[in-house]
């Protein structure tokens, strides 16, 4: 087998669902196979999923086990020659797998590779190229020097921000939303460390990869949307302590003392300053720490898809009061220009591919964007990656 799919999942079925859906197009001209673990979800997702996709494998955990550990134990039951770690809150473009594995296969000494990833506006996704975290990258990212110079080679180290985001590079640090790993390497490295619960595993495991002989590549020319934010929450103190805590164990194992010490005091700066802002915006400003209005949320929506798609969005929608309007295909997205009043573009990804759908949201500002996969029950999308994502099911 070539391709093994792996997603862990956790509470985030809806969304999980147009990921499996977007995977099922990608792999259709590949030897591949699909894992889904799931981590004690609360959500019903395995009763709900498991009847929807009835050729992907589902396994169960009795407990919430982290990222890490519950990848290395589909990890060994996967038979593909090249593994795939993917997010549940993504959505792949067709041909995105096949681009990686071709690289892969060609590139001298790749051992992994990551991609592209916009989020769910359109917006470039930094963290999809990164360096390793250092005491001084890490000082100009906490001090806001790399959100002033995004650019810099040397204010935005970590993020590689003088590398262009189009274009394929070697890099140090793969994205854990979506990891592509040759089997082989993973049998070296011996999978992820399961010391890390959450956050950093892709850090560690990207770290031993290089240290034993490989290069990992990034992958410009082909972009994934991750809409971030969902399969972990971001904005709430625990995530910031998870996170830096995280950090604090990758540099306690891989470096030396006197910059772990630096590094460890970094990261108990950054954990005060993220827990304060963070409770300082919740408190006086009354800003919730993951926003999400629902009210009117499909009110003058603009449907892109096949009448039958658009009939599929008619029942998702039928107890709201929105005004509904419709264009048959992506060919007609010039069009949209002739709907002033359209807030929300709503895609049906069955005649549409995903490969135009990214490709529109990418140089279309100004929308709010919502993605429906023939057939599936439901709609999901996101407008930031700092905060909830919006669902509709059937």
């Amino acid at each position: 087998m070539v391709l093994s799919v792996i997603i862990v999942n956790y509470n985030v079925k809806y969304f999980l669902e147009q990921c499996l859906c977007s995977v099922q197009k990608a792999i259709s001209t590949i030897e591949a196979e699909i894992i889904v673990i799931d981590n004690h979800s609360s959500d019903g997702s395995l009763d709900y999923l498991r009847p929807l996709f009835p050729t992907v494998l589902f396994l169960a955990n009795e407990k919430n086990i982290g990222f890490g550990k519950a990848n290395n134990i589909a990890l060994r039951q996967a038979k593909g020659d090249f593994i795939l770690f993917l997010n549940p809150d993504t959505i792949v473009n067709e041909t995105c797998f096949t681009h990686s594995i071709t690289f892969l296969k060609s590139a001298a000494n790749a051992g992994a590779a990551g991609i592209r990833m916009i989020d769910g506006s359109g917006k470039f996704l930094p963290e999809s190229k990164r360096s390793f975290p250092s005491p001084v990258s890490s000082f100009y990212k906490l001090i806001g020097l790399a959100s002033v110079f995004p650019s810099s080679k040397y204010f935005n180290h970590y993020a590689l921000g003088n590398l262009d985001e189009n274009k394929t590079h070697e890099i140090d640090v793969l994205a854990g939303a979506f990891m592509i790993i040759k089997k082989e390497v993973l049998e070296k490295v011996n999978g992820f460390d399961e010391s890390f619960f959450m956050y950093g595993e892709d850090i560690d495991l990207s770290y031993r990869i290089q240290h034993a002989g490989y290069k990992i590549f990034y992958l410009g020319e082909t972009s994934i949307i991750h809409f971030k934010g969902e399969s972990a929450k971001k904005q709430n103190t625990n995530y910031v302590r998870m996170f830096y805590n995280a950090m604090d164990i990758f540099v306690s194992k891989h470096y030396g003392k006197v910059t772990s010490f630096l590094f460890s005091m970094f990261i108990k700066l950054a954990i005060a300053i993220r827990t304060f802002t963070t409770l300082f915006q919740a408190v006086f400003l009354k800003m919730p720490f993951s926003k999400y209005n629902s009210e009117n949320s499909f009110s003058q929506c603009l449907i892109i898809g096949s009448p039958e798609e658009q009939n599929e969005i008619n029942r998702l929608l039928n107890n709201e009061l929105f005004q509904k309007k419709y264009l048959p295909g992506v060919d007609s997205l010039k069009n949209i220009a002739l709907f002033p009043t359209t807030k929300k573009l709503i895609f049906c990804a069955g005649d549409i591919s995903y490969s135009e759908i990214i490709q529109f949201i990418q140089s279309t500002p100004n929308y709010r964007f919502r993605f429906h996969a023939k057939g599936s029950n439901c709609i999901v999308g996101s407008d930031s990656k700092k905060g909830s994502g919006e669902t509709k099911a059937a």
